[in-house]
C-alpha cells in the first residue's frame, strides 16, 4: 500500500495553561510538568467532528495538488468523539466528495483508530474491493470533556487529518510505502474498562486511572514498535523518525528512552496542540512532511484507552 497525499486541520482558537489554572486553581507549571502541554486547540461553536474532517480533506486537496478525488473507492472514518453516530464521519466525507456506490465505514478504537482504519483499507485492498481509499481521522475532544475536571480536563485538543492510500504505486511524486501494520486489543488489561471512558448518557468523558494508562501505553507502544521492526528485519538504528500517539510528552519520552531513540528523531506536537486523539499522530505525520528524506524509515505507534494499540512501518520515497 502507498500513502501519497496528506492534509490536516486544527482550529484557530488556542487555549493556554493559564485558562485551566484559573478554572481549577492548579498552577500553570502543574499542567506543564505532568503533560508537557503548553497550549491546545479548541474548535469554535460552529465546528464539529465532521467540519474538522472536511477542512482536513480540503487541505489535502490543496496541498497535494491532486485532481478531485473521484477515484476513491473506499472511505474510512476514524473517531471516538462522533458528531453523529448514524450519518457518520465517513458518510459526511462521502457527501462532501459527491461519491456514491462505494463502501463507507467509520470505526472507533479510541486513540489507535487511525492505524486501525488503515488496517481496514488493507483488508479491502487484499480482497480486491477497492484500489484507492480515503482515511479521515477527526476528534472533537472538547465537545465531550469537562474543563473543570482536574484529572484530565486540561489534556484535550481538537483536530483532524486525511490521507489517500492506493494499492498501486504512484508515479512521479513522493509517497510513503506502508511496509507493515500490526495491531492488538487489550480490553482485559489492567484497568482498561474504566481508565478512560466516554459514556455520553452517564458520566461523560473521564480519565480515572492515568497511571494505569501511562504504564500500559509506555509498555505497548515500545513493544509493538520493536515487534514491527523485528518482523521486517529492521533495527532501531534504521529508524529516521518515530511518530507516537500524542497523549502525553512524558509517555513519548519514556517510550523513546525505552527504544533507545534520541528525542530529535521523535515527532511531537502535543506541546502546542494538546491530545488531539486519533488524529494526533496523523497530524504529526503531515506537519513533519518537509523533513522527510528519500528512504527514511518511519515508525508510527499508538495506544488508545480501552485498551488498543499498534504500530505502522513506513518508508518515504522521493523519486
Amino acid at each position: 500500500m502507498y500513502l501519497y497525499a496528506m492534509g490536516s486541520y486544527v482550529p484557530q482558537k488556542t487555549i493556554d495553561n493559564s485558562y485551566f489554572s484559573e478554572i481549577t486553581g492548579l498552577s500553570e507549571d502543574w499542567f506543564l510538568s505532568r503533560t508537557g502541554i503548553q497550549t491546545r486547540r479548541k474548535a469554535s461553536s460552529d465546528e464539529n467532528t465532521h467540519t474538522l474532517a472536511i477542512k482536513a480533506i480540503k487541505n489535502l486537496e490543496h496541498n497535494s495538488q491532486l485532481a478531485p478525488l473521484q477515484d476513491i473507492g473506499l472511505i474510512v472514518g476514524a473517531t471516538y468523539t462522533p458528531y453523529d453516530t448514524i450519518h457518520t464521519l465517513a458518510h459526511h466525507a462521502q457527501k462532501y466528495l459527491n461519491l456514491y456506490d462505494i463502501p463507507v465505514v467509520s470505526i472507533s478504537t479510541a486513540c489507535s483508530s487511525f492505524i486501525n482504519a488503515i488496517e481496514i483499507v488493507e483488508g479491502y485492498f487484499a480482497t480486491n474491493k477497492a484500489e484507492n481509499a480515503l482515511v479521515v481521522a477527526s476528534d472533537h475532544n472538547t465537545a465531550y470533556s469537562d474543563e473543570t475536571d482536574k484529572t484530565s480536563g486540561h489534556l484535550w485538543g481538537d483536530g483532524a487529518s486525511a490521507v489517500v492510500i492506493s494499492k498501486v504505486r504512484p508515479e512521479n511524486q513522493p509517497y510513503f510505502q506502508i511496509l507493515d501494520i500490526i495491531t492488538g486489543g487489550g480490553g482485559g488489561l489492567g484497568k482498561a474498562v474504566d481508565s478512560v471512558f466516554l459514556r455520553p448518557i452517564n458520566e461523560g468523558f473521564m480519565m480515572n486511572n492515568g497511571k494505569d494508562v501511562f504504564i500500559h501505553a509506555c509498555e505497548y507502544m515500545a513493544s509493538f514498535s520493536k515487534k514491527i521492526l523485528t518482523k521486517n528485519n529492521k533495527t532501531i538504528a534504521d529508524v529516521a523518525w518515530f511518530i507516537p500517539h500524542q497523549a502525553n510528552l512524558r509517555i513519548t519520552q519514556n517510550v523513546a528512552e525505552n527504544l533507545g531513540l534520541p528525542m530529535d528523531k521523535v515527532v511531537s506536537n502535543i506541546q502546542y496542540l494538546g491530545n488531539t486523539g486519533c488524529a494526533g499522530c496523523a497530524i504529526a505525520l503531515t506537519e513533519n512532511a518537509s523533513q522527510y528524506k528519500h528512504k527514511d524509515l518511519i515508525v508510527m505507534s499508538v495506544f488508545g484507552g480501552g485498551y488498543s494499540y499498534g504500530s505502522m512501518l513506513l518508508e518515504y520515497i522521493n523519486p
